[in-house]
């Protein structure tokens, strides 16, 4: 028995005149007939009391017909979801993100506006290991990443914009470097002989050990940005660390100077599949793309 079946019985029940239903469902009389004496057969229940001048469900019609009707409903049902899937109007989207992406506002920035177009799409998002990331995305563990670049990618990924920040310094409010370099940028050669703590974007350190021409003292890598500070805080240290920070994250006992020279420029990116195959993930892959990257201010010299 096929669907078919149970919409030509349910327009027969709801009609209770086989000419009429035959016309509604496009059909032949004589052909409905034969498919409705089949349905009897199959189900070994006559479904109908037909005389000449008058068609009635049986009591087994009756009962057939309200789960006819909800079978329908189901299916019907299954069809619309089906549709809004396919348009990436239901699904799931899980994103990695690196703490760079919630200070700039770009991770909630993103979701917000997805949110707003697909809200009936789950969204699904939590911090990662930075370098963990691309292998994630190619394993399908997430759809869409936002890192802080520069970071290896595989070919199959591709990247799209949305942060242009640089690098400063992060510093304890009580070191002596902080107190003469207030007011201006500090040289990379004063920082010969500090302790370094490394956030996982090492690029602005790298950057600043070449150009002062030195190799840090000692380095410690605690994990997250906030992490990197808490230890500036309490004079464990110095970092280089992404200038949007000075914006969002005032410490006790951190400040923040610019550093001289050229910006050491950094860029937190969206990552994704080159060839992604989920309607949701393809939808706000196409939102992310059209998205125009912020720019953070310079950070001044106080």
């Amino acid at each position: 028995m096929e669907l078919r079946h149970l919409r030509y019985f349910l327009t027969v029940a709801e009609q209770l005149h086989f000419a009429r239903a035959a016309e509604m469902l496009g059909i032949a009389p004589p052909t409905l007939s034969v498919q409705i004496q089949e349905m009897e057969r199959k189900l070994q229940v006559q479904l109908f009391v037909r005389t000449k001048r008058s068609v009635a469900l049986t009591s087994a019609g009756e009962a057939f017909a309200e789960e006819a009707r909800g079978v329908l409903a189901q299916f019907e049902q299954a069809l619309h979801v089906g549709r809004r899937a396919g348009r990436g109007e239901l699904g799931r989207v899980e994103i990695g993100y690196v703490g760079s992406a919630v200070f700039g506002g770009i991770l909630q920035q993103q979701i917000s506006a997805f949110r707003r177009q697909w809200p009936d799409a789950e969204v699904q998002a939590r911090e990662w290991q930075m370098d963990r990331l691309s292998e994630a995305l190619e394993e399908g563990r997430v759809d869409v990443a936002f890192v802080r670049m520069p970071l290896a990618l595989a070919p199959s990924l591709q990247t799209h914009v949305l942060l242009r920040d640089r690098f400063c310094l992060a510093l304890p409010a009580d070191h002596a470097l902080a107190q003469a370099a207030a007011g201006k940028a500090v040289k990379a050669r004063l920082l010969a002989g500090e302790a370094f703590i490394l956030p996982e974007q090492e690029l602005g350190t790298r950057e600043v050990c070449r150009r002062g021409g030195f190799a840090p003292r000692s380095e410690s890598r605690p994990g997250s940005l906030l992490a990197v500070l808490a230890e500036v805080s309490v004079g464990a240290g110095v970092a280089v660390v992404p200038g949007v920070l000075t914006q969002v994250v005032d410490l006790p006992n951190v400040v923040y100077r610019p550093l001289a020279g050229a910006a050491i420029g950094s860029e937190v990116v969206a990552v994704f599949r080159r060839f992604e195959r989920s309607p949701a993930v393809k939808n706000m892959i196409a939102a992310i793309r059209k998205s125009v990257p912020l720019a953070v201010p310079a950070v001044a010299a106080d």
